[in-house]
């Protein structure tokens, strides 16, 4: 049986909260979205025609939502999460019955604090059936699944304007329905039939309008087959007009994309796109992407064409060119700036489904567009929001997250307007929703609410990607619902469900478990699952970089679940990941102005260097605390000895810390120290401190081996002392525009007083205006928060 190991925090008196962002991976990922892979599209064929594209094609990435659409492999890997970068991009398929009775999911109320585990192997048994009855069971329950409609939920931009008629293949047209019995004449006529290519194009027609239970069977029957190789015979004796018919009529028959009669169309097109219009290339690339096919050759072709003929582009060619970039998931760089120029000159223009598909073709494509040109596109939808369509304004959001833009009219509307429409959306839209809150670090209760009322009723909907970014998206927050109970258990059930997925894409379940861990949850079968080599493995063979989650996850479970008895991260794993945590804090987290003013303060006022440390108390958290250690009369304790050597000379030297001694220690250091010195302005890390023990000038990081430590050590500790870790923070470390900690931030500190540290917050709103302020005032501030006896009291 399934067990989740609860590990509840006390009730808040007090919610002065905050934070801090990560893929997509973000994703984030966020993506990593399902979606194909950009610019790698295979026809399953070989063309017959070799085109030299005037321009090769490139691809823009700005942001990494790390976690949203299929394969985004360009998305950047190395976003730090704990910089608070959202995950942000990257299956489907219904949970079996069996699955669901193999892993029951408690209530965390019903759940013991021990963990109630079955023996290993029979545990990894039970992980195998379950991934073998839900590989079986998959195919039936497919049509069950909630899935958007990619040919038709795209296409509603192309209802508002007549003009579209002529550049689109409308599979909804109504055409005049031929009886099944003609269908048969014209089959038994094409065996004697001597006509040439306008009777074949007449043929095509006319099976393409027989019932569609009359079309689903043409295709195994030989006559077809037949009239399909006269047509590829005789394929360069069509007329360019006669050849778009016969590839809109392969849409209606359902012809497969890797059928022969396909790839002689898709060479033949490629060999006369020059002398074709920009009407018929958009047509004939609309066809190619009803039947589903990937054509890259013709694709770039078009592409060129359209760069240079962009001055004769009408509004609705330009939307179904960049609805046709998005679908063949291809942004070819010399367009980039040409698309800005032509969205704003008709955005006023653009309906708002048009404003949607332009959105959603800039994502898909993954192309680059500039903050000015989306907050434009920003303000025309939040005044006009009630009366998009839902689809539209998702695909607004998506492109709004992907620029990491924080458009707040928008987002305030979204507020107002989105909640009511909750239950009627679909759960990848609903998904999409609440990734751009939390990608934002935006925080909204009543939206967030709706999505948790609904989702448990539409959860078995929810892809491996979709559970995953709902339970980062609400982690990454730190909010828990009123339904938190039936919410949680909800959705690690269906983790559970899908578990057979996560071997092909481990960074959804590493997403789910990290974004249950911020809020104090942890599913221990899961975890076991994630922690296991081969699974292990897989993650260091992703795409991904992965190695971050892995080490958060992994360290965490450490600290919080004391009863847990699954895998664990092997020793010289967790070094590895230390150390690549210590080299990054180095070069990006330790020299930051903020951190370096307080720690030199903190020095000065002190007694010196081995008084503070500027370190990583916990490495896997990503971000550094200044520690402080006080014996519990309120005096400063030495701790902070970086060289070995000068800290035996020290110890045998014999000197006492009398009161006296370190009063003068700290006035002397206050008040005879230039401000220069004492690094007041913002620590430059040229200056060299001359201290005696050889420490490193100022801002210079420790060597991760000799000084940083992967996890602290409470049994060295000394009685009566009293360990401080100051969080020196920043807005990324908050949602947006309040004080409300985000997840991973309330992890740490979480796990901080566990280790028994004493947490204290120098908050932004509060360090930030100060450092502008005289060095006095920076001291008594440092003073105050540091010596308050409030904190030895609790301690």
């Amino acid at each position: 049986m399934a067990t989740v190991l609860m590990c509840r925090r006390l009730p808040r008196l007090s919610r002065v909260t905050a934070f801090s962002t990560t893929a997509e991976r973000g994703s984030g990922r966020s993506k990593k979205e399902e979606r194909d892979k950009p610019g790698v599209a295979k026809t399953g064929t070989e063309s017959g025609a070799t085109i030299q594209l005037l321009k090769p094609q490139d691809y823009r990435v700005l942001y990494n939502p790390a976690a949203y659409a299929k394969g985004r492999a360009g998305f950047q890997q190395h976003v730090d999460r704990d910089s608070s970068q959202a995950l942000g991009d990257t299956f489907t398929s219904h949970g079996t019955t069996q699955a669901l009775q193999t892993f029951p999911t408690a209530s965390s109320q019903a759940l013991s604090p021990v963990r109630k585990a079955l023996p290993k192997h029979k545990s990894s048994t039970l992980l195998e059936q379950t991934i073998l009855a839900t590989q079986h069971k998959e195919e039936a329950e497919k049509e069950n699944q909630e899935l958007h409609n990619s040919k038709e939920d795209p296409r509603m931009f192309q209802k508002g304007r007549p003009e579209y008629r002529s550049l689109c293949c409308d599979s909804a047209e109504p055409a005049p329905t031929l009886p099944a019995e003609e269908g048969d004449s014209i089959l038994q006529s094409v065996a004697g039939c001597e006509g040439g290519p306008g009777t074949l194009t007449d043929y095509f027609l006319k099976l393409s309008r027989l019932p569609a239970e009359r079309r689903a069977a043409l295709l195994p029957d030989p006559r077809f087959s037949a009239l399909c190789h006269r047509a590829v015979t005789a394929i360069g004796l069509f007329s360019t007009p006669d050849l778009i018919h016969v590839l809109k009529a392969c849409v209606p028959l359902a012809v497969p994309a890797s059928h022969p009669l396909l790839n002689a169309c898709e060479a033949e097109f490629c060999w006369r796109a020059w002398d074709m219009g920009l009407e018929q290339l958009l047509l004939v690339a609309d066809c190619w992407r009803c039947l589903d096919r990937s054509v890259p050759s013709y694709l770039g072709i078009l592409f060129s064409y359209a760069n240079l003929h962009w001055r004769e582009l009408t509004l609705p060619q330009f939307v179904q060119l960049l609805y046709i970039i998005g679908e063949g998931r291809r942004s070819p760089a010399d367009l980039a700036q040409k698309v800005e120029s032509t969205i704003l000159k008709h955005l006023d223009a653009f309906t708002l489904e048009e404003l949607g598909a332009i959105c959603l073709g800039l994502f898909k494509s993954l192309s680059g567009i500039s903050e000015r040109v989306m907050r434009r596109i920003a303000d025309r939808v939040s005044l006009q929001m009630e009366d998009m369509s839902t689809y539209a304004l998702v695909n607004v959001l998506k492109m709004l997250r992907y620029t990491h833009l924080d458009h707040m009219p928008l987002m305030r509307e979204l507020g107002k307007v989105i909640p009511a429409r909750i239950p009627a959306t679909n759960i990848q839209g609903i998904m999409h929703i609440t990734l751009t809150y939390s990608s934002l670090h935006f925080f909204d209760e009543a939206v967030l609410a709706a999505v948790a009322t609904s989702l448990p009723s539409k959860v078995s909907y929810c892809r491996s990607k979709d559970a995953a970014k709902f339970l980062w998206s609400f982690g990454c927050l730190d909010y828990e619902p009123p339904n938190e109970e039936e919410f949680y258990s909800s959705l690690i059930k269906q983790l559970h469900a899908k578990l057979h997925e996560f071997s092909k894409f481990p960074e959804h379940l590493l997403t789910a478990l990290l974004g249950l861990a911020f809020v104090n949850r942890f599913p221990e079968e899961l975890i076991d699952f994630a922690l296991r080599e081969e699974f292990v493995q897989k993650t260091r063979g992703s795409k991904y970089e992965l190695n971050k989650d892995l080490f958060t996850l992994g360290k965490s479970v450490e600290i919080e679940c004391p009863t847990y008895r699954g895998s664990r991260l092997s020793p010289q794993l967790c070094q590895e990941f230390t150390e690549m945590a210590s080299s990054f804090a180095e070069r990006e987290i330790y020299i930051r102005p903020e951190i370096l003013e307080a720690t030199s303060l903190l020095e000065s006022m002190l007694g010196g260097p081995e008084y503070v440390k500027n370190h990583m108390i916990l490495p896997h958290t990503r971000s550094c605390d200044v520690e402080v250690h006080l014996a519990t009369d309120g005096h400063p304790i030495p701790f902070n000895f970086k060289d070995p050597v000068a800290a035996k000379k020290l110890r045998g030297l014999g000197v006492s810390l009398t009161d006296d001694l370190m009063s003068q220690l700290i006035q002397g250091r206050a008040h005879n120290q230039s401000p220069t010195e004492a690094g007041n302005e913002a620590g430059i890390p040229g200056e060299e401190r001359g201290d005696a023990a050889g420490t490193p000038r100022l801002g210079a990081a420790l060597p991760a081996g000799a000084t940083s430590r992967a996890e602290p050590k409470p049994e060295l500790w000394q009685p009566q002392e009293v360990r401080l870790a100051l969080q020196v923070s920043n807005r990324n470390h908050f949602c947006y525009g309040s004080k409300r900690l985000l997840g991973l931030h309330c992890l740490k500190r979480r796990q901080l007083r566990l280790l028994g540290y004493v947490v204290v917050e120098i908050p932004f709103w509060e360090w930030f205006p100060l450092l502008k302020r005289t060095r006095s005032e920076k001291l008594s501030y440092l003073h105050y928060k540091v010596f308050r006896p409030a904190l030895l009291t609790r301690a």
